[in-house]
């Protein structure tokens, strides 16, 4: 009898648990949302996260909170999210070092796939090569005659090693077959001001930075690294058209932890594509220079593991040493 009444009473406290953790699903969000990023706070992964987190917030009724902690190319706060409690309130804005980065790190405490319930993508910004004005280059071809004349005079500044504008340069050398110079930097910010300076000669840019100082005379737009030209640069033709077809850009979306409630991903992922629906949102984004290519979160998650696997045969074509 004792025993009967014991798993009876156990019977129903895993019942009432179980309901529990359906209302919790069907209720969620009843507490404010965290989307933590992996880089400063002002660059342009904080600024499309704020216009998400804020569209989100109207729509599901509660703060998405940005929250930046940069380090280590992207993998401390990785690692965090990897780690927390997948219960919806803590997501992340990954970026295309989420996919790089299992190719560029030799040890990272989590596994980009595995450890990730993709939410959807959000989009891209193609890179722009430009150049400080005292270099006598124009256009792609001359840079490349340059480098080709002098080999190993022409610097191009990254924001870190195994980053996109750090592979960009390395896929512009290959193509070209021309020795380019990195010079790495720890983010965009520390890169850009000696580009301006001209400390390095050349730089792969976010197309809306590349516009900024293009206009005011600061830097030379020589091309865009994509396979189409964008709508704020109508005048800058692309890689393939200057004869050199490399393609590189950033690119964000969004993910939980593994475990989520396939309950809560379907609320976030609707909430996100509702986001990118919205004229005002696609009109700040595009303005950014970036391309809006909303997919699901199995539609994301394909499109991670392709760059995975596209940017590990890059880095080893690169001959780029894991750090």
């Amino acid at each position: 009898m004792r025993k009967s009444l014991a798993g009876l009473l156990t019977g129903l406290a895993l019942l009432g648990f179980g309901a529990g953790q359906v209302a919790a699903q069907d209720n969620y969000p009843n507490r404010p949302v965290k989307i933590t990023i992996a880089f400063p706070v002002g660059g342009l992964l904080d600024t499309v996260s704020r216009i998400v987190g804020e569209k989100m917030s109207g729509l599901l009724g509660q703060q998405f909170i940005i929250e930046a902690r940069p380090g280590a190319g992207g993998t401390l706060a990785t690692a965090a999210v990897a780690k927390a409690d997948p219960d919806g309130y803590t997501l992340m804005m990954i970026n295309d070092n989420h996919a790089l980065n299992p190719s560029v790190f030799k040890n990272i405490p989590y596994d980009s796939v595995k450890d990730f319930a993709p939410i959807g993508f959000v989009g891209s910004t193609p890179l722009v090569l430009a150049a400080h004005p005292t270099i006598p280059a124009k256009d792609v071809k001359s840079l490349v005659a340059l480098a080709r004349k002098d080999p190993g005079a022409i610097t191009y500044a990254s924001v870190g090693v195994g980053s996109a504008s750090h592979l960009a340069g390395e896929m512009l050398g290959g193509v070209a077959d021309v020795k380019l110079q990195h010079v790495p930097y720890r983010g965009g910010a520390p890169a850009l001001i000696d580009l301006l300076a001209g400390h390095v000669k050349t730089m792969f840019l976010s197309p809306v930075i590349s516009l900024q100082n293009v206009q005011n005379g600061k830097l030379t737009g020589l091309a865009l690294a994509a396979n189409k030209r964008l709508e704020i640069l109508p005048n800058l033709p692309t890689m393939a058209e200057a004869g050199y077809p490399v393609e590189a850009s950033y690119w964000f979306g969004l993910v939980a932890p593994a475990g989520t409630p396939p309950a809560v991903l379907t609320k976030l992922e609707k909430a996100l594509a509702d986001t990118l629906a919205m004229p005002d949102v696609r009109k700040r984004l595009t303005e950014m220079g970036a391309i809006i290519e909303p997919l699901n979160g199995n539609q994301f998650g394909g499109y991670i593991r392709s760059e995975i696997t596209k940017w590990a045969e890059i880095v080893t074509k690169a001959n780029v040493k894991p750090e």
